[in-house]
């Protein structure tokens, strides 16, 4: 019988992939004695009507923690679902490797994507808060828009942190434009600097640095980074959950963040209006959330020199690299004011001047 959860752990780290999917279902830091979980779950993914329902896709029916997407957004070069068969379709293991201090799990997904053989590798390090994560396109012709795209969920009011961007730029159609389907609210088309002054569409700003940013809503934005930025980076704070969820990237692989603002605004199935606080940390290689074909097209971002797909090689490997992590939130902070890697930790510094230093692999993102 094939194992459909599998786990792996290193000394203070849990991680559990959903085989059926590629979608991280567990993941757990204990620092300190403390015990996070930053990752966020559907609340769905074990409703029987949901699983059986034929017209909702995998990616939908067991929504959970991160996953990887290629291409991302619309399918409309290959035949294939939304987000691709990365985060829609089976990965078998390829088997575990122990080593001083720590554990890598490896997986290939049973299809194709462009031709190419897709491996999954997930490492746990001992002491780590975080999960890194690699993958590895082998072959394959073309090229293909990527995102790995993880979430976390607010119980109730947090702060959101980022590495320095050069813009922020809205789609040129909302998540939800029919009022009987579901509800959006951020403006259409639209590009910013100033992250404290989001666009909506009735002509007033929100704080993308606060969450939420609005109630019943479904948006989405992405941030584009900084010229010659040596880490991505978001930092979000849970006073709720009393922790920081992390994600880090090295630009150069994913030039862009996208957030997906899901809390409440979508009316059918499977959402029914019920997924709410939910925030999307989505580290992309994209245009925006156009599809496969607009991103491989020359587009504006890729005009700019931004790349918007990652190029196959047919007789060679192509791939990119994302660490995500979750801290317990030190006392009196309410958010992270920066982030720096060194080479063998992570050093955040709150807003009321303290740090905090937990080890971190920096080779994994050069």
């Amino acid at each position: 019988m094939v194992e459909r959860f599998h786990t792996i752990e290193a000394k203070g780290v849990w991680l559990t992939l959903d085989t059926a999917v590629g979608h991280v279902r567990r993941f757990e830091v204990e620092r300190d004695g403390t015990r996070v979980r930053p990752l966020h779950t559907a609340p769905w993914v074990d409703d029987p009507a949901v699983a059986n329902d034929p017209s909702i896709l995998p990616n939908l029916k067991f929504l959970a923690g991160d996953f990887f997407c290629a291409p991302f957004g619309k399918n409309d070069v290959e035949d294939a679902p939304p987000h691709g068969w990365p985060a829609n379709s089976e990965w078998k293991s390829l088997g575990d490797k122990s080593f001083v201090g720590g554990v890598t799990a490896r997986f290939e997904l049973g299809k194709k994507v462009m031709g190419a053989t897709l491996i999954k590798a997930i490492t746990l390090r001992d002491g780590h808060p975080f999960a890194y994560q690699r993958h590895v396109f082998t072959g394959g012709t073309g090229a293909v828009s990527v995102a790995s795209h993880a979430m976390t969920h607010f119980a109730r009011d947090g702060r959101l942190s980022f590495s320095p961007k050069a813009f922020g730029e809205l789609p040129p159609a909302q998540q939800e434009s029919d009022p009987k389907l579901g509800r959006s609210l951020f403006a259409k088309g639209a590009r910013f600097t100033d992250l404290h002054k989001l666009p909506l569409a009735d002509g007033t700003t929100v704080d993308l640095h606060r969450y939420p940013v609005a109630k019943g809503h479904e948006d989405f934005v992405m941030l584009v980074e900084a010229k010659d930025s040596p880490l991505g980076w978001t930092a979000a704070v849970r006073p709720d959950a009393h922790d920081i969820v992390v994600s880090l990237k090295n630009p150069a692989d994913f030039p862009v963040t996208f957030l997906w603002f899901s809390n409440g605004g979508r009316y059918y199935a499977p959402w029914n209006s019920r997924h709410i606080g939910a925030l999307g940390i989505e580290e992309g290689r994209a245009y925006l959330a156009n599809g496969h074909a607009a991103s491989i097209a020359p587009n504006p971002l890729s005009d700019a020199g931004i790349p918007t797909a990652l190029t196959l090689k047919p007789n060679g490997e192509a791939e990119v690299r994302h660490v995500i992590g979750g801290v317990p939130l030190p006392s009196g902070w309410a958010s992270v004011f920066s982030i720096e890697a060194g080479l063998t930790q992570l050093t955040l510094v709150g807003d009321t001047g303290g740090t905090l230093k937990v080890p971190f692999d920096q080779n994994f993102l050069v």
